[in-house]
């Protein structure tokens, strides 16, 4: 196994090239256009780097994903939820979602949603590739998530939070509303204790990569994106 070199072609190697150590990384440099990224999604690869690093682009094994209908609804999160406290809605506010993954990571150990990240993902938005799901307290933003859409399948890339569960209540609401217009699988990418508490568990890359076909035709109903007020 060796790093690939990337260069200013529109390719990417076979993800079973993917170094185990670091485990999963794939390929160094390109750009980060949104014919690239969209390549990447739609082969298994995503992007992840901090601001010091050319372009990474990995493809871990194994892979973390999440069946929406095995999402862990604990007792707090389901009283929450009842409680209807909160607005959801689907692509109201792409732009402040990344922002806010963006700045709250910054403030910590660091971020990979460097500006060129934002602004890529943004066009992808616009372009209808990448959504978001939005948690508000009357009218400001309190936690969200945004991620790409492959027609059935959801590739998450981040959330944020600033009220107690309020990521969770975002990817509760995402799970149902995805499932409800056909969506089959959340591709979480690495595993971590947060993800774990809700279910998300573990495939070998090759499953991971297996599902991926069939999982991107046919796609998913135009309406699944539509920006909307949801209810639980």
């Amino acid at each position: 196994m060796y790093l690939t070199q990337l260069d200013h072609r529109l390719w990417f190697p076979e993800p079973d090239l993917a170094l185990a150590d670091p485990e999963g990384l794939l390929a160094v440099g390109g750009d980060l256009s949104p014919e690239r990224l969209l390549l990447a999604y739609r082969m298994g690869i995503f992007p992840w780097f901090d601001e010091s690093q050319p372009p990474l682009w990995w493809s871990p094994n194994p892979r973390a994903v999440l069946v929406p209908a095995e999402l862990h609804v604990s007792r707090s999160l389901a009283k929450l939820a009842r409680q209807q406290r909160y607005r959801l809605t689907v692509n109201h506010a792409f732009e402040a979602v990344i922002r806010h993954c963006r700045e709250l990571r910054e403030s910590g150990p660091g971020t990979w949603i460097t500006p060129d990240i934002e602004r890529n993902y943004c066009q992808l938005h616009h372009l209808g590739h990448a959504h978001s799901l939005e948690v508000w307290d009357q009218h400001r933003l309190v936690a969200g998530l945004y991620g790409i859409g492959l027609g059935r399948l959801f590739c998450g890339e981040s959330m944020f939070h600033l009220v107690s569960n309020g990521s969770k209540l975002a990817m509760l609401a995402l799970c149902r509303h995805f499932a409800a217009h056909g969506g089959e699988l959340i591709d979480c990418q690495l595993p971590n204790p947060h993800l774990q508490s809700l279910g998300v568990v573990s495939w070998p890359r090759s499953r991971f990569l297996h599902k991926l076909k069939g999982l991107q035709h046919p796609s998913m109903s135009a309406t699944c994106w539509q920006p909307t007020e949801l209810s639980l």
